[in-house]
């Protein structure tokens, strides 16, 4: 929606208006323009331009500001012709935005003429008029000629709201009620009611009890939304708790997890310092059974005797030799993993838990067997029952688990 201002040539009998300057504001998505321009004076001219019969919903208040300010008009009671062609429907929100214009805008209204009013709405003017504030003369003309006359007459002809006889009387009165109450929103007004025996009693009661079932249900729409600003309000709370439960949960998680990773550190630096102390003794054994070896060499005896004594030998070195390979390759995650697999298994005893780490590090039956001092025969006896302490199936294989288990840790 926007303003323009153009030259635009009147027709249809309006000789003096010819060539005036006009506003507008364009509804695209309705399918409508909304102009106004002065005639003279105080008299302002109103319509509508579309190609099919529309539904007013916007009442353009900032192009009437622009009009009034460019016109000079912003102390001077205005005078409207507003001319209803093409104007289908009026909607709840145009009529609170008329109610509200004529009795709040400045500088306001002195007259309003309507014409080329459609069936199909003159009961919503007819209501406009009944509701008009004292001060504002609100009239209806049968074509443009008319309206001007009226709009221009020096003495303010008799208001046409105003009742002539009981029955006018009654009607104004009910569309005014009606207007305040749909329009307006005044659900406190006070509704006059005519006496019982007149005609038109049953139909103000009615009014005045809709009026009644109206505000019953303000109150109680105001109730339902108090009660679900409380919900909302109990719901917020609650997951603020609820969030600052887990923060705390977190907190003490991390703190958890830092001392567990504390211990860790300080179990792998005793475990460092026990590694550091046996390969030195590995060393120290090597060495001594390598010279031992050489002395077996050096001796005079029996070929098949010494034979027995160097394979022994060599069988203790080999041994020495897989243990220190074995403390060397011993890394943090290494440890790591002995420690979980201990807490997942506490089944498991020291000699076990050095074979599922010798396994895990690809060592081979024989070098294991060696390596904890036993059988290859006394090998396979072990793995049967580590089989079963780690409740693995018939078809599953101790290195597959322990491989896959040190990838999840």
């Amino acid at each position: 929606m926007y303003f323009t201002l153009q030259r635009n040539t009147m027709t249809e009998g309006d000789e003096k208006a010819t060539r005036q300057t006009h506003w507008e504001s364009r509804h695209e998505q309705e399918g409508y323009v909304k102009k106004i321009r002065q005639v003279k004076g105080r008299i302002l001219h109103t319509w509508v331009e579309a190609e099919r019969d529309i539904a007013l919903n916007t009442m353009d208040n900032r192009m009437l500001d622009e009009v009034v300010q460019d016109c000079r008009l912003k102390d001077l009671p205005v005078c409207l012709i507003w001319d209803l062609s093409h104007v289908g429907t009026i909607t709840l929100h145009y009529k609170q935005s008329i109610a509200d214009i004529i009795f709040n805008w400045a500088p306001g209204f002195s007259r309003i003429v309507f014409f080329n009013i459609p069936e199909a709405i003159r009961i919503i003017v007819e209501s406009f008029a009944a509701v008009a504030p004292e001060g504002i003369s609100v009239m209806t003309a049968g074509s443009y000629e008319e309206a001007e006359r009226k709009a221009a007459a020096e003495e303010h002809e008799k208001n046409e709201t105003e009742p002539t006889e009981s029955h006018t009387r009654a009607k104004n009165e009910f569309l005014a009620a009606i207007a305040r109450i749909s329009w307006m929103n005044m659900l406190e007004q006070h509704i006059p009611i005519p006496q019982p025996d007149n005609r038109f009693h049953s139909f103000f009661k009615a009014v005045e009890a809709m009026q009644s079932d109206l505000r019953a249900k303000e109150d109680e729409k105001e109730m339902e939304l108090n009660q679900l600003k409380q919900d909302l309000e109990q719901r917020l709370t609650h997951m603020v708790i609820k969030m600052n439960a887990q923060t705390e949960l977190n907190r003490k998680s991390g703190r958890d997890f830092e001392k567990e990773i504390s211990e860790l550190k300080s179990r792998i630096a005793t475990q460092d310092m026990e590694l550091t102390r046996v390969s030195t003794a590995i060393a120290e054994k090597t060495s001594s059974l390598r010279n031992l070896l050489d002395q077996i060499y050096a001796l005079d005896i029996d070929p098949t005797q010494k034979r027995q004594m160097t394979d022994s030998c060599l069988s203790l070195i080999e041994t020495e030799t897989i243990e220190k390979r074995l403390n060397i390759e011993l890394t943090e995650a290494d440890s790591v993993f002995l420690s979980k697999l201990q807490k997942k298994h506490a089944n498991l005893n020291q000699r076990e838990l050095r074979i599922s780490l010798l396994v895990k590090l690809n060592y081979d039956t024989r070098e294991i067997a060696r390596s904890v001092g036993i059988s290859t025969r006394g090998m396979e006896s072990i793995r049967y029952r580590m089989h079963k302490k780690l409740g693995l199936g018939k078809h599953q294989s101790i290195k597959t688990y322990l491989s896959d288990l040190s990838i999840t840790m």
